[in-house]
């Protein structure tokens, strides 16, 4: 692998930037290919967990992270109708002690400018901004550097251009639901939110996530409803009428958070989209990452662990495997069932937060059954969670 050509990246985000370092610390050089001018990153705020915190660790990103990121004490079910804890699962010391891995959260531009300078950096990465690569992804890396790659990653998100390369690729589709994003200052209005935990407020057919920003001195929300997509984007400002529906959706909420939502200053409307089963490769020389091959929805928040574990394990697959096709076949074998995994618990957490009527009181009764010790070991399979089974032999 290491006497072949470079490595093209399609995209420098999560986990495009990720993918180059992992590939970085296996001797590979890396061509990162990005549309835009420079990095200007969309969204909030950003949970971290064990599973992919580890891998950033590995790649020696920690002091970076812990220089901006939040470490929550736990994360916290609570009834958004009463305010009414329902469950509570350790995270903060506990996290680093049980999953041998801390549980942060920050801005996603923190995150995306800390890789970023590493790879800036890093001697083997080279990276080119207002470079669009458009159909056939390895002719168009080639005629941007001059150099043939020896493969093209897909690391271009929902969106993916390089998907459309794949035969058999899957295709994005609109989920049901949407994501209200809101960041609030930290103010005497915003005392029903918990300023060391992740909380996820539950009611019918909605549920709001909030935790603590230290960049901003103040929150991020997510707000996810059932909703219809943006014309013609995938994201979108507000609209009068749009807001009427986001304010509709909590309407029968407890009178706190109802005044956080009215309250607010503008917020951005992002529909959930995944991307449907398919191929992730197209078994020569091209290969796909992170949401360009498997978007899910956010109910178990690893959209961003689920791209770094895949960059970690595909940088392992073609450090130990000069062929191609044979490393892609034994990074689909390594990533197909974890990822299958990981979109059941979010389907469930949808169901689950989601709730009403008897099954809204069936959750509550499981829950209270259940201490903090067991519904941390619930998590165990995803925050405990090596990149590869050999990296923890």
């Amino acid at each position: 692998m290491q006497k072949a050509g470079p490595v093209a990246i399609v995209g420098a985000g999560i986990a495009g930037l990720t993918m180059a370092l992992c590939l970085a610390r296996q001797g590979v050089a890396s061509d990162i290919f990005e549309q835009a001018d420079a990095l200007n990153e969309v969204g909030a705020g950003l949970q971290l967990s064990p599973n992919a915190s580890r891998i950033l660790v590995k790649l020696g990103l920690l002091p970076a992270l812990e220089a901006v990121w939040g470490e929550p004490k736990s994360i916290g079910l609570v009834d958004g109708h009463s305010l009414r804890p329902l469950a509570d699962v350790p995270a903060g010391a506990a996290a680093r002690i049980r999953w041998a891995a801390p549980y942060g959260v920050l801005h996603r531009a923190s995150l995306q400018k800390i890789l970023l300078d590493a790879v800036q950096s890093e001697p083997a990465c080279r990276l080119h901004f207002g470079k669009r690569i458009k159909g056939d992804p390895v002719a168009a890396a080639a005629a941007a550097t001059g150099r043939h790659p020896s493969i093209v990653i897909g690391a271009d998100g929902i969106w993916s251009e390089a998907r459309a390369a794949i035969p058999a690729a899957g295709a994005a589709r609109f989920s049901g639901n949407v994501a209200w994003r809101l960041l609030l200052p930290n103010t005497e209005e915003t005392g029903c939110l918990s300023a060391d935990r992740v909380t996820a407020f539950l009611g019918p057919e909605a549920h709001l996530v909030a935790y603590p920003l230290r960049e901003i001195d103040g929150f991020n929300l997510v707000a996810v409803v059932g909703g219809t997509p943006a014309e013609g984007a995938w994201t979108g400002q507000e609209s009068p009428e749009r807001r009427r529906e986001f304010r509709a959706a909590f309407e029968a909420w407890h009178p706190d958070l109802r005044s956080l939502i009215e309250g607010s200053g503008s917020a951005t409307y992002w529909p959930l989209c995944t991307v449907e089963e398919g191929a992730w490769h197209n078994r020569r020389d091209i290969v796909l990452i992170g949401d360009a091959a498997h978007a899910m929805t956010p109910f178990a928040a690893q959209g961003a662990a689920m791209a770094i574990e895949d960059a970690s394990e595909l940088a392992l697959c073609l450090a130990e495997c000069p062929d191609a096709p044979a490393a892609f076949a034994r990074y689909e074998q390594a990533r197909r069932a974890r990822i299958a995994r990981v979109r059941k618990r979010a389907a469930f957490n949808r169901f689950a937060y989601h709730a009403r009527g008897p099954v809204r009181v069936a959750r509550n009764l499981v829950l209270a059954l259940k201490g903090p010790e067991a519904l941390a070991a619930d998590l165990d399979w995803l925050y405990g969670y090596g990149a590869s089974e050999r990296e923890k032999a």
